[in-house]
């Protein structure tokens, strides 16, 4: 089993890492994989220009690789990666990918969304929007935190 996390400071390439992730995958039946992208407008409707992730390069990278091993631990999956994005990020632009790749689809489906559940509430980022407005520290929602804990640990 392969699991990987890593920080990119730069542009992110969800289409690159899934099709370097799919490269030469015969003993699994499914692959799953979600694409985060920056949001235009705030929670609030606001008007989103730039969205800033502050992060510390060992801290933020445990963070990332913990919850990567625990999908890998919780679930039967064959491979997990993780790629999250830090630094200035603006509309459209990719924030966070996610694969993994299992024997099943179900399992692959529920690692999947249990890691993108414990990377909003749990990753080690700073997060913050600005825009005409102004700007603002971004925390994870009551919904983020509901969605955290469906998975019971």
């Amino acid at each position: 089993m392969a699991v990987e996390a890593r920080l990119e400071a730069g542009r992110l390439d969800a289409g690159a890492e899934l099709a370097a992730f799919l490269t030469g995958r015969d003993a699994d039946g499914a692959v799953v994989s979600f694409t985060g992208l920056a949001r235009g407008r705030g929670k609030d409707g606001a008007a989103v220009e730039r969205l800033r992730l502050d992060w510390h390069p060992v801290m933020t990278a445990r963070s990332l690789t913990t919850l990567a091993d625990a999908a890998a631990a919780r679930f039967d999956v064959s491979d997990v990666l993780v790629v999250h994005r830090g630094g200035e990020i603006t509309p459209g632009e990719t924030i966070v990918f996610v694969a993994v790749a299992s024997p099943h689809r179900r399992q692959a489906f529920f690692a999947a969304d249990y890691l993108m559940d414990r990377l909003k509430t749990e990753a080690m980022f700073w997060k913050h929007e600005s825009g005409p407005d102004g700007g603002r520290w971004i925390e994870p929602t009551e919904q983020d935190r509901a969605d955290r804990a469906r998975w019971s640990d």
